[in-house]
């Protein structure tokens, strides 16, 4: 059946409807009305049995009309028989107004015009109403979008424009999943190029890391460089409060793509969807389960769905259906990781492509100091320095901005106004110190990058290091070196003022948990061996919503897992003591400059670890702010040179 058949169909049925539900209450409205003569009514005039009487005025302003109402207690009686209203109409005249008043009754007045209206009113008004709600609900039917009754129509909107067109150049970072994905581009553009020997078109690519690595890029890419229709929706857009919606706009969805096949659907967030079935312990999640059935069945049921490919992204792959995940639905799964220290610089350099660098501007050294970020934190990292420099009123973004926005990032904002006693300032310069010189003395560390005692977030000072290469597998030794390092706070507060403050408190969180690690999971306690410990049971969003660690250890094993873990914590605190001991006027030296210059970059500290004092950071300062000073007098001239040329070339004369 066409579409304006069925349209024509459900108006029909609807009119059919109406009418009945309108005779339905005229037939319950009306009332039974007994014609009289006006003998008839005279008669019950003088029985009393006459309960109201109104007149309505006629067309010439006579009486032409009487209506009455009869006491309840004779309307069974000749000859009302049952009725329980009556009328009498003609010309009626004045002489029926006498012969009611007569009998001691008032009668009521009515206009005609007024009686008709309210009449017409009380007649047509329910039937314009069901008509309206029935129109009503046929527009929201024929229309799409979030209207009440389009519940089953999928929300996937369809990117085929070319106003924001995504291509493989402009994803960076992450080219092995870009490798993997250009085979799909290739399917999507000459799919008989695989299928003559016998292969089969990947149904399903599952796009799997950690957030803002870029997944939904990658998808908007490859539809991009295929140039095919782009559907897009999240997980969660399927489920909602009524029950079958979810399994109804899975199926539109796949109709829709089959009409624009070939085409790509994009699920984003799939484990909304997608989770395990059977975790709701009692049926709570039985209309997901039913929309992950539906779209089990599509991917890869009885219908082939031709040309049409999902792309679906999560970073919760192991709550994902088994189901799901078997070759024929999802037959390729793409990690998508966090960049290395090449992709963090090719990232950079295409999120700063329309940002004006300065020339101290180190890229790669900015993809150094930015271990973990993801592409999505690299892309703020710009914008923020950008935010930045446009502050203080720059024309490029400076090396300057980009640390700034770095640290206002990991850190937080700096916390100047924050009053802090002289004492407070004393030992924070202490503990940073003894941080850096723990730093500085032990081998395999990161180098020390930059030290403040500027409270920034929760901190009240910081000690950044930069990674020369990204670390893939800890040593040993680098691991206890580490323990060291974070207790180097803690140990100068003991070597210098001989007592402790809280301010150690996330060192020894941080150390804990590394020592826990070494004897747990890593296996790097002799005593203990390499066995791995306290492993978790299942995630705790597998559905379940409950996690539980199995011990199967017996207690004696547990007070010699505590000892170990001990052990390896003391050891680094010892070492972090005794190299403080030792260089304690390294320690001293490190701390004035601290308070004096609140803070202190890798050369100065590189200077004061060797012997150097602190007059000669304050000449080293002064000579670079000199040097600054001359280069931007020397760019003042030479701009103010050429904008003289200029103005007196435009005032010459013109000669023929």
């Amino acid at each position: 059946m066409k579409a304006s058949h069925k349209t024509m169909a459900l108006w029909a049925v609807l009119l059919v409807i109406s009418v009945l539900m309108f005779q339905m209450y005229e037939t319950q409205k009306k009332e039974v009305i007994q014609n009289f003569q006006f003998s008839q009514f005279e008669e019950a005039l003088k029985k009393e049995q006459v309960k109201e009487v109104s007149f309505r005025a006629g067309p010439s302003a006579g009486i032409g009309k009487i209506l009455g109402e009869i006491k309840p207690e004779f309307k069974d009686e000749a000859p009302f028989n049952g009725a329980v209203k009556f009328q009498i109409t003609g010309n009626i005249g004045d002489e029926g107004l006498k012969i009611v008043r007569s009998y001691g009754i008032t009668p009521n007045y009515e206009s005609t015009d007024n009686s008709m209206i309210a009449s017409a009113l009380l007649n047509w008004l329910p039937l314009l109403l069901i008509v309206g709600l029935f129109f009503f609900l046929f527009k929201q039917l024929q229309s799409g979008g979030s209207k009440a009754m389009s519940f089953g129509k999928s929300k996937a909107k369809l990117l085929t424009e070319n106003k924001h067109k995504v291509t493989f150049d402009d994803v960076a970072g992450v080219e092995e999943a870009k490798n993997d994905l250009e085979e799909i581009v290739h399917f999507l553009k000459d799919s008989k190029k695989f299928t003559r020997l016998g292969g089969r078109i990947p149904k399903g690519v599952l796009l799997v890391g950690p957030p803002g690595t870029g997944k939904t890029l990658l998808a908007r890419a490859v539809a991009g460089e295929a140039n095919v229709p782009f559907f897009t929706i999240s997980g969660s857009d399927f489920v909602e409060m009524f029950v079958g919606v979810g399994a109804s706009r899975v199926r539109d969805l796949f109709e829709q793509g089959k009409k624009h096949a070939p085409c790509l659907i994009f699920i984003d967030e799939i484990d909304a969807v997608g989770r395990h079935r059977g975790a709701g312990m009692g049926g709570g999640h039985d209309e997901r389960e039913q929309t992950l059935n539906q779209l089990l069945v599509e991917m890869d049921g009885f219908e082939e769905n031709e040309g049409v490919i999902i792309v679906a992204a999560t970073n919760r792959p192991d709550v994902l259906d088994p189901a799901l995940l078997r070759p024929g639905r999802f037959d390729r799964r793409v990690m998508v990781s966090a960049p290395d220290m090449v992709g963090r610089e090719a990232i950079l350099k295409v999120h700063s492509k329309k940002t004006p660098l300065a020339s101290d501007v180190d890229i790669s050294k900015v993809a150094r100091g930015t271990p973990g970020f993801s592409g999505a934190d690299l892309e703020n990292l710009v914008n923020e320095s950008a935010l930045l420099a446009a502050r203080n009123n720059k024309h490029k973004v400076e090396m300057i901005d980009f640390e700034a926005a770095k640290d206002k990032i990991l850190m937080g904002s700096e916390r100047r106004s924050m009053m802090m006693s002289d004492e407070d300032k004393k030992v924070t310069a202490y503990h940073e110190a003894g941080h850096t010189l723990i730093g500085k003395s032990l081998e395999g560390l990161d180098p020390i990058h930059k030290v403040t005692i500027i409270p920034r977030g929760m901190a009240l000072g910081v000690t950044q290091t930069l990674p020369v290469d990204d670390q893939i597998s800890l040593k040993k030794s680098k691991a206890k070196n580490m323990l060291a390092f974070l207790f180097g706070g803690r140990a100068a507060e003991k070597v210098i003022f001989k007592d402790y403050t809280t301010g150690a408190s996330n060192d020894i969180e941080r150390a804990t948990d590394i020592a826990r690690k070494m004897v747990c999971e890593w296996g790097m306690s002799e005593k203990i061996g390499p066995m791995a410990i306290d492993k978790s049971e299942g995630p705790v969003f597998l559905g379940m919503q409950q996690s539980s660690r199995q011990r199967d250890y017996s207690d004696k094993k547990a007070e010699e897992i505590d000892n170990e873990i001990r052990g390896f914590i003391n050891e680094g605190y010892e070492l972090a003591e005794k190299i403080l001991t030792d260089k304690v006027d390294i320690l001293h030296a490190l701390s004035n400059a601290l308070l004096k210059y609140e803070t202190i970059d890798s050369a100065e500290v590189e200077l004061l670890y060797k012997g150097g004092t602190v007059d000669e950071i304050e000449n080293i300062r002064t000579a670079k702010q000199n040097e600054l000073a001359i280069e931007q007098k020397k760019a003042q001239t030479a701009s103010d040179k050429k904008n003289k040329d200029k103005s007196s070339s435009s005032s010459d004369p013109v000669t023929a």
